[in-house]
């Protein structure tokens, strides 16, 4: 059972930056491919970036590009959120999200999320 719990979500200025952070137990970390979503005030849930097992591969949705940084460190079984120029309409709570993929099935975890504010 992975176990994931994020940090780093506060309160800050439209223009800020946060660094997000959610570090996983339980597993083995550098078999995870890891995201991070986001729910918007009367919103759904909607994925913001990816990154592969190595780190090598990302993505991003249209509304963060350029803006947002996915990172991962395997050795410290961490993966973060960069957050650059932020707007009010970023405010969410953001979730940490991890699967795998194994002979028996797909696996998925989430962690239970952090707050983020933009101010205008």
């Amino acid at each position: 059972q992975v176990q994931l719990v994020e940090s780093g979500g506060e309160s800050v200025q439209a223009g800020g930056s946060l660094r997000l952070s959610c570090v996983a137990s339980g597993g083995t970390f550098s078999s995870l491919a890891m995201c991070w979503f986001r729910q918007r005030p009367g919103m759904e849930r909607e994925l913001v970036a990816t990154i592969n097992r190595s780190g090598i591969r990302t993505y991003y949705a249209d509304s963060v590009e350029r803006r947002f940084t996915i990172s991962r460190d395997n050795a410290k079984n961490t993966v973060y959120l960069q957050m650059n120029s932020l707007k009010p309409e970023d405010t969410a709570v953001y979730y940490c999200h991890a699967h795998y993929t194994s002979w028996s099935g797909v696996f998925a975890y989430w962690g239970q999320g952090t707050q983020v504010t933009v101010s205008s």
